[in-house]
């Protein structure tokens, strides 16, 4: 099938290589030309684990196309799949400018029958939305046509995206039109057979991928849904964690014992620092501001925010009660994307730990894997270093963020004997307590 893919980002991106991996004609459009040669020649503007292998054969074997021309694009395209952002306004209501636009510039351009398909997460109602966009701007040829609006969001873990797009857990279509939900299925039949060549010499190949048919408002409702609760289950395991602190309980033991019972599980379950990134802190403040701007409660959203904010300033009380007074003090800061096996640092907890920590006074020094430059919401005052062990040089206090596998293989004697003071914050309780104490660390985990 001929698909084109409108922004890309993760989501754009992911989504384009996917269909063009499966067998599909994809034409990826953005209008950042330097992003667009950049994939031209095969490199991926974001790290993600096998997405530039696959970028470049696609682009060999002819199926995937990388421009900047939109017009030509949905004029040659049967499906459109919307990837833009959807940033958060400062009241939770995710800003819709650029799907605004591409809604109007679908509408000019449409010269046959188009499934329009929003794949950006977007609040309730948004199907309408681009649907009344798109009439409101079809002209000359384009008004003998029809088209219609599919919701399919997508569920796509940063980190390990390329294999939730290849091996997925469901399909959501949403449409109010039959005939749109069959180019769907057809669009998709590769995947759910899983035979095309990916899938066929991986050992996680899938043997059943449940596709859900639904109501446009039920599928954008299901996305905002369900990281809501993945983010909801993970500031309840914090809170339960600062409990276990104060009557001297384990949140390992705890968490383990409430995992073992079918209904909970232990996904999403491991206490830390908190969630960060584009999705949770985006997704749960918007269905709150819907809740809200539809007369419902959202008592537990707002509750599940607040828990995620204090959480990242634990750390900070938790280095004053280890090392005092901040000011003039040296912090080594592990880890700065939001999570591993990523380059994104939107809304990580580490710009706001480390932001406070200057703020306070100390010298900071963070290292990650990936991220080699300060974000642009971080204080360019902290010192980006090349390695673990330049940056705890002289250390008072090494705080933890990211849960990169590497940081268990550190050799802590070494760091031990570089820092003028072996004092661990373990913010996401990956580290072994035990032995870390034996080396003479000061050591402190979150709820243990």
């Amino acid at each position: 099938m001929r698909v084109c893919v409108i922004g890309t980002g993760y989501v754009g991106l992911v989504t384009g290589v996917c269909m063009a991996e499966i067998g599909h004609n994809v034409i990826c459009v953005d209008k950042d030309e330097q992003k667009i040669k950049m994939l031209f020649n095969g490199k991926s503007p974001i790290y993600e684990n096998g997405l530039e292998e696959l970028i470049k054969s696609n682009v060999t074997n002819k199926n995937l196309v990388f421009s900047t021309e939109l017009a030509g694009a949905i004029r040659s395209q049967e499906i459109i799949f919307i990837c833009v952002g959807t940033p958060p306004l400062p009241n939770g209501k995710p800003d819709l400018t650029a799907l605004d636009e591409v809604s109007r510039l679908i509408g000019s351009y449409i010269n046959g029958y188009k499934v329009i398909v929003n794949k950006s997460t977007v609040p309730i109602g948004t199907a309408n939305r681009v649907k009344k966009i798109i009439k409101e701007n079809l002209n000359g040829e384009g008004k003998g046509y029809s088209f219609d609006i599919v919701s399919n969001p997508e569920f796509l873990k940063e980190g390990e995206a390329v294999y939730d797009a290849f091996f997925p857990e469901r399909i959501v279509i949403g449409s109010e039109n039959p005939k749109a939900v069959e180019v769907m299925k057809k669009l998709y039949e590769p995947l759910i057979r899983q035979d095309f060549s990916y899938a066929v010499n991986n050992i996680n190949r899938k043997s059943d991928i449940p596709i859900i048919i639904t109501d446009s408002t039920s599928s954008e409702l299901i996305k905002y849904a369900s990281n809501a609760f993945l983010a909801t289950k993970i500031s309840f395991i914090n809170e339960v964690a600062n409990i276990c602190e104060r009557v001297e309980a384990n949140v390992l033991d705890v968490t383990y014992g409430m995992g073992l019972d079918s209904r909970i599980g232990t996904k999403f379950m491991r206490a830390g620092i908190g969630w960060g990134g584009s999705c949770f802190p985006k997704d749960v403040r918007a269905l709150a501001f819907t809740a809200e701007e539809y007369g419902a409660s959202a008592n537990i959203l707002n509750s599940v925010i607040l828990v995620n904010n204090y959480q990242r300033y634990k750390v900070i009380q938790k280095a004053m009660d280890m090392i005092g007074i901040i000011e003039d003090k040296i912090v080594a800061v592990l880890g700065i994307a939001f999570k591993p096996n990523t380059d994104d640092t939107r809304e990580a907890p580490s710009i706001t730990v480390i932001n406070k920590l200057l703020e306070l006074g100390a010298e900071v020094r963070a290292y990650d894997p990936i991220v080699k430059s300060c974000p642009k919401e971080m204080d360019p005052k902290a010192t980006i270093t090349k390695d673990v062990y330049e940056a705890v040089k002289n250390a008072n206090l090494i705080v933890l963020v990211t849960e990169w596998p590497e940081f268990l293989n550190l050799d802590f004697g070494r760091i031990k004997s570089l820092m003028k003071m072996p004092n661990i914050i373990d913010g996401r309780n990956m580290l072994n307590k035990s032995k870390l104490q034996e080396l003479g660390f000061n050591y402190k985990g979150i709820g243990i």
